[in-house]
């Protein structure tokens, strides 16, 4: 038996429970889809999207990385 060092909880095994490693997998490729769309929004022709979606589109980025702060 050991910790899940992960979520802080026991193990039967001694190693990371399968489904914490799977959100930490997860969650590594929402950040990299989410550091990359500015990128791709400023790629792509600038002048179909409004201002507004821009403003939109960035305050949830910066509210989703504020409440993934520990």
């Amino acid at each position: 038996m050991g910790i899940c060092s992960i979520c802080k909880r026991i193990s039967a095994t001694g190693a990371d429970h399968l489904d914490c490693v799977q959100l930490r997998r997860v969650e590594a490729e929402d950040e990299g889809f989410r550091e990359g769309l500015p990128e791709r929004l400023n790629a792509t022709e600038a002048g179909d999207l409004g201002v507004e979606i821009r403003a939109v589109l960035e305050h949830l980025a910066r509210e989703r990385a504020e409440s993934e702060k520990p």
